[in-house]
């Protein structure tokens, strides 16, 4: 069973050390993905510092701070290799509210591969969806414009180009208005409100040695 946890801003765990960790955070609108900004000193920003309280977890990938939802974290090095680095092709799950209705050819270019500056996107999936259920509402809320319908689409991705889903939906006319990452593998964010970290069983890692580029960053 996940154990859900909510931790704010100068809390104490508490918690003893084990073996390793591995959790799920559902990541708040406007959290950088790290657990320092050093580049603000006089004027910090959220990080994750603010609700997780766990010594030695970094983040297995990273998750734009104007984006919401899933991030996974770990002290074990060769699981956040393993989940993070773009050779396992590891798939990513994205719900994308747009400006605009898409229309099959604007489906069937996110599904085949968009030409960006840096390249064409690899094959994804890509459907119209209904708001998902029990959504939570942003902080601050998006910009709505009466004259624009808006939509929701789930894109389903294998790697990870700067801003990609943002860049892929603007390349076919529909601007992202806001992105939720829903799935990273086989976890979800389901039953986590923002804020809230989750414990998981720790997977099958591969046991190759670590890399030098795949250690751990300082925080």
């Amino acid at each position: 069973m996940t154990v859900i946890h909510s931790l704010h801003r100068g809390c104490s765990s508490g918690y003893a050390r084990v073996m390793t960790w591995f959790i799920r955070f559902n990541k708040p609108y406007d959290v950088l993905p790290q657990f320092t900004d050093r580049a603000n000193a006089d004027t910090p920003r959220s990080t994750l510092s603010d609700f997780i309280d766990l010594p030695g977890v970094y983040p297995a990938g990273r998750l734009d701070r104007d984006s919401e939802g899933l991030m996974l974290l770990t002290d074990n090095g060769q699981l956040q290799a393993q989940i993070s680095d773009p050779k396992h092709k590891t798939a990513k799950t994205y719900w994308v509210q747009v400006e605009g209705i898409p229309d099959d050819a604007a489906l069937k270019a996110l599904r085949n591969g968009v030409e960006m500056k840096d390249g064409l996107t690899r094959p994804a999936k890509a459907r119209l969806i209904e708001e998902p259920q029990g959504l939570w509402p942003r902080t601050p809320p998006i910009r709505e414009r009466q004259t624009v319908p808006d939509s929701w689409i789930e894109l389903t991705i294998r790697e990870g180009k700067n801003r990609q889903v943002r860049r892929m939906t603007a390349a076919v006319g529909l601007p992202t208005l806001r992105l939720i990452r829903y799935k990273i593998g086989d976890w979800t964010l389901d039953d986590l409100e923002p804020g809230q970290w989750g414990s998981l069983p720790m997977p099958a890692v591969n046991a190759a040695p670590l890399r030098k580029r795949d250690r751990r960053p300082r925080r």
